[in-house]
């Protein structure tokens, strides 16, 4: 097989996606659980119909970007059984540092909040994606590699099977794996505790396949059974509606950044401070969330600090 003859990960996995969510319906409905799937589950589909209507428009621009890098590079690791693994595991890498960014930068939060926006937890959430992450820019990190000689094609290969790994992490169903991979792997445990807005569980757990980059960088947390996952926003949305869903922290954001009486730094930091930034102090961010609940203490919030605040970050909460 010739490298430019590589699958499209995402139009293959397309129909096992939808098999696998039906199959997930139909047995969770069986067990009386039917609605811990349905109630998001249209939204869910949309945002995901979305995100590949985009990727269509988008593609050609990333792609030719990647090419051009191609044409600096200074070595060429072909197309071998070690070369598809070296692309794997910088691919994973660069997710995580990416994932990382989208959670402690607002601009990035702005297109990835979509992703935690639903209140409920499936495989059907996996679907659940935003619709204008190119806005981010964060696709520009993978170039490196690019230039250290992982061909685009390999690249984007490696980035599909990525994300359709992670499709199989989002659900309830599974409960823990076999310790040595809970150790080197991202499991549903470990992702549950990602989407959890738990106070202790927040901006945990940002690997995609790996989960030993939160090992290696002191960003792991372990699922406690004693502390069951709360899964959306600290400040969830309430609206049905894919647009908004789509939209609504961009909305938020030139809300905060064009108050009037702000200075230039204040409102520069609006849009690239971590979410829950406040020029007033009157919202906090996940890390003063955490701070203030205390590695440990019982991690559910006061009543009244997950109220939605006109122009608040909905991953930050208002200041009690």
């Amino acid at each position: 097989m010739s490298i430019t003859d590589l699958p499209d990960v995402s139009v293959m996995a397309a129909p096992i996606y939808i098999l696998l969510i039906a199959v997930e319906i139909v047995l969770l409905s069986r067990l009386g659980r039917g609605e811990e799937v349905r109630k998001d589950l249209w939204v869910n589909l949309a945002m995901g119909t979305g995100n590949a209507v985009s990727a269509l428009f988008l593609f050609g621009g990333v792609a030719a970007l990647f090419l051009l890098a191609w044409e600096f590079r200074i070595a060429d690791l072909g197309l071998s059984w070690w070369s598809f693994l070296f692309a794997m595991v910088a691919k994973d890498f660069t997710y995580y540092w990416t994932h990382r960014l989208q959670h402690r930068i607002r601009w990035g939060w702005a297109s990835h909040v979509v992703h935690h926006s639903s209140q409920g937890y499936n495989l059907s959430t996996a679907l659940r994606q935003p619709w204008f992450g190119f806005l981010t820019g964060t696709y520009v990190l993978g170039l490196p590699w690019v230039f250290l000689g992982v061909h685009p094609a390999l690249y984007a290969l490696a980035g599909g099977l990525n994300l359709f790994y992670q499709f199989f992490i989002h659900t309830q169903s599974v409960k823990r794996l076999p310790a040595p991979i809970e150790w080197l792997f991202n499991t549903p445990s470990h992702h549950r505790v990602h989407h959890a807005t738990n106070p202790q569980y927040l901006d945990t757990n940002y690997g995609g396949i790996l989960i030993v980059w939160d090992r290696l960088f002191g960003t792991f947390e372990p699922e406690d059974d004693e502390d069951p996952c709360d899964f959306g926003l600290v400040s969830n949305i309430t609206t049905k509606n894919p647009a908004l869903v789509a939209s609504h922290e961009y909305i938020a954001i030139a809300r905060d950044a064009t108050g009037k009486g702000l200075s230039p730094i204040e409102r520069f930091r609006y849009l690239f401070a971590p979410p829950g930034y406040s020029h007033d102090g009157s919202r906090l961010t996940t890390a003063e969330i955490k701070a203030r609940a205390g590695k440990g203490a019982p991690s559910r919030l006061r009543e009244g600090e997950t109220a939605l605040m006109s122009g608040a970050s909905h991953k930050g909460a208002p200041a009690p």
